[in-house]
């Protein structure tokens, strides 16, 4: 069959590359996709989000199954455009996106439910937020309500970063709409863990753990980002923590939104804390999280293609899913003055000698031609992932292709994957 994969980023790549490996993958379209995906599939000039375009495209292409990878096309709507036009289409339905397009509904479910998650409150006054603040003093988390490219949650360890915040968001100059509404919840200590889930409304069907390094700067250090690299599997994430976090958040959530008439299909993302008190969720996405896609897609052995068919016809419980027992690691290489400004266009070296490293993979994520040449074309340039036997030696793989790739002023953190070595070696 056809396939269109909707996005441009490294967690498309990613989705791209597995899904080739289908024999029911005829041919992939991806729509805009970037220089590293222009090896696997036809890109089409289509923003991400021109849902009506892209539904024009798909009709006239007779594509047989669409895979859209950014939240925002899901929380436009387009699941329910290609749905009502008969066509099978991979993603949660504008009304089920809402889990991730708005944290203020993901705590109410999550309070409903009885889905384990920090303590909260919802504001849309800020003479009322800054009031919260001042009887909940820091360390204390602000999150946008709306959609914000991962970047709309401060950890505020100060008192001053909090009000910033609270008054950044809420006068409209940072993330206009999406800030029109905060959410100021309690600060959780712990590590995090990422885990993602295929669901067909009903069957809950987990995908392996993964680990992603949100601060821009080696030790957690600096603003958050987009992701600047992930491992799989969790060390911390033992076999009795997946059991618990199936029954307690995973089957909760989807069942939960079934009763709430937003009936949930694809994939659904759950960021963990996991604390001294027990699991906690820190946030729910409706789609493949990035750059956790990278590293969970390369120890998958099963067909991608079968999985997301079995996801939209409702039949998932006829499913399992077959995974490497190696390790699997991303290292995001990022354009200087991420997650600010940065140049973009600059000229890429070095790919060639990277691609040829075994059990090695350069995503693409923020690149585009110019001629022959790959050009930057965004804050998250690269992620290189390797696959290896453990992880300490799938950390020495990814950054062995890393040292081999370079433009001018570009930067990755070294520590990908150093607290799954220390929670190994305490053990």
């Amino acid at each position: 069959m056809k396939i269109l994969v909707v996005g441009s980023g490294g967690r498309e790549h990613a989705l791209v590359w597995k899904l080739a490996q289908s024999p029911l993958a005829e041919q992939i379209y991806c729509a805009p996709g970037n220089a590293g995906i222009a090896e696997l599939a036809e890109c089409v000039n289509i923003p991400a989000d021109a849902v009506d375009t892209l539904l024009e495209f798909a009709q006239a292409e007779d594509i047989g199954l669409t895979v859209v990878g950014p939240e925002a096309p899901l929380a436009a709507g387009i699941v329910d455009k290609f749905t009502a036009a008969g066509l099978k289409i991979f993603g949660p339905s504008q009304q089920a996106a809402m889990l991730e397009g708005s944290k203020a509904l993901a705590k109410e479910i999550m309070e409903k439910y009885h889905i384990p998650t920090a303590k909260y409150a919802a504001f849309e006054d800020k003479e009322a937020a800054l009031a919260y603040l001042a009887e909940h003093p820091a360390p204390i988390v602000v999150k946008a309500d709306g959609l914000a490219a991962g970047k709309g949650v401060v950890v505020a360890m100060t008192q001053a970063e909090a009000v910033e915040a609270v008054e950044a968001m809420l006068s409209g100059n940072v993330f206009g709409q999406a800030g029109a509404r905060v959410v100021i919840e309690e600060y959780l200590e712990g590590e995090e863990v990422s885990v993602l889930a295929f669901s067909d409304g009903q069957t809950v069907l987990p995908m392996v753990s993964a680990q992603d390094h949100k601060r821009v700067f080696d030790d957690d250090q600096g603003p958050n980002t987009g992701g600047m690299g992930a491992y799989s599997p969790a060390p911390i994430y033992t076999p009795e923590l997946a059991e618990q976090v199936l029954h307690q958040v995973l089957q909760p959530a989807v069942d939960g939104m079934r009763q709430e008439g937003r009936t949930y299909k694809g994939v659904l993302y759950a960021g963990l804390m996991l604390t001294a008190q027990g699991v906690k969720v820190l946030e729910f996405n409706a789609r493949f999280g990035d750059p956790e896609t990278q590293a969970v897609l390369m120890r998958l052995k099963s067909d991608l293609v079968e999985i997301m068919l079995a996801v939209v016809e409702e039949r998932l419980q006829e499913c399992t899913l077959d995974w490497a027992d190696e390790a699997a690691v991303c290292v995001v290489l990022a354009s200087g003055g991420y997650p600010a400004s940065y140049a973009k266009g600059l000229p890429i070296a070095g790919l060639e000698q990277a691609a040829q490293q075994a059990n090695t993979v350069v995503f693409h994520a923020g690149t585009k031609f110019v001629g022959q040449q790959v050009m930057t074309d965004g804050g998250r340039v690269l992620g290189v992932t390797a696959c290896a036997p453990t992880i300490q030696q799938a950390i020495y793989k990814a950054y062995t292709a890393v040292d081999l790739i370079s433009w001018p002023d570009c930067f990755c953190r070294r520590d990908i994957g150093a607290k799954a070595l220390k929670r190994i070696a305490q053990k």
